[in-house]
């Protein structure tokens, strides 16, 4: 299976954000698992293409940085591509996919700390209005800014409940832990995100 992983056309690498599939029904997806369990390939493309800017989003928040959330995102793919057979379906493919990029984002080392960019135009919502524009622009750049500082824990757990809006459920089995670890981890991660923009705003 391994040469049909560094074949894999995830098409991640291209400029501008990923987008993403239609929905797959849930006998669809489990179609698709089970071909990718017997090597297909193109069965695993079309969860790809239905995932991609799911998994780019969460790591892109995470990272804030388009060509690291690609880099991410490629990683992601692969590690599921090769542990598809470890797959019982015992969660929904999305959880699986979501734990997978959340520990990769938790893991992540880079050389030098880039400096915060914008959401790909593809993925920002729009404004009316120059002045409102920049308002908004500012505002969203100091949330960025402030979201990088938690700790990662923190970080993760908000970004999968706000931006994701995965339940607390949902989120406690990305994150591999209990419903009342999520709750605690997103009141702290509320709290400090207030306390970091506060301070920003001085």
């Amino acid at each position: 299976m391994t040469s049909a992983v560094l074949r894999l056309p995830l098409g991640l690498a291209a400029a501008g954000a990923p987008t993403g599939g239609e929905a797959l029904s849930r006998e669809a997806e489990r179609e698709a698992v089970e071909a990718c369990r017997r090597g297909e390939r193109e069965a695993f493309d079309r969860l790809v293409v239905r995932y991609q800017r799911d998994v780019y989003r969460l790591c892109y928040r995470y990272v804030n940085n388009h060509e690291d959330a690609n880099d991410l995102a490629q990683e992601v793919f692969l590690k599921a591509w090769k542990a598809i057979g470890r797959f019982r379906g015992e969660s929904a493919l999305r959880t699986w996919l979501y734990r997978i990029a959340v520990n990769a984002c938790l893991n992540f080392r880079a050389a030098r700390r880039p400096a915060a960019e914008d959401l790909p135009e593809a993925l920002a919502d729009p404004v009316p209005g120059q002045a409102a524009r920049v308002e908004s622009e500012e505002e969203a750049r100091r949330v960025r800014a402030a979201v990088e500082r938690l700790p990662g824990k923190q970080r993760a757990t908000l970004i999968l409940k706000v931006y994701h809006e995965l339940t607390h459920e949902e989120a406690a089995a990305v994150l591999g832990s209990t419903v009342g670890t999520v709750k605690a981890n997103l009141f702290h991660a509320l709290g400090n995100l207030r306390r970091l923009m506060a301070e920003e705003g001085r």
